[in-house]
């Protein structure tokens, strides 16, 4: 598997560096990492004595939450306008 079409940037999460390395823009993985380190911080705000690896699976099981909201409400709009067509 080739890497050449792969962006390779760092970032910080946390207060720990990591490596992202993906085929989106750099500015786009800036900004995931950046929405990741705010929702770890909201998370840890509320539930300070969250050891990291708890709070990792917290922020993502609140991400894949949010995820799965958003697609059933596209897929509801994507229905209600196909509705609209027939």
């Amino acid at each position: 598997m080739s890497n050449t079409n792969k962006n390779r940037t760092t970032v910080e999460i946390f207060g720990a560096q990591y490596v992202i390395l993906g085929t989106e823009s750099t500015s786009h993985i800036r900004l995931v990492a950046s929405l990741v380190n705010d929702k770890m911080r909201e998370i840890n705000s509320k539930n300070p004595s969250l050891d990291v690896s708890k709070l990792a699976v917290l922020t993502a099981v609140n991400a894949v939450n949010d995820y799965l909201k958003m697609k059933d409400q596209l897929e509801r709009l994507h229905s209600d306008k196909q509705k609209e067509k027939d």
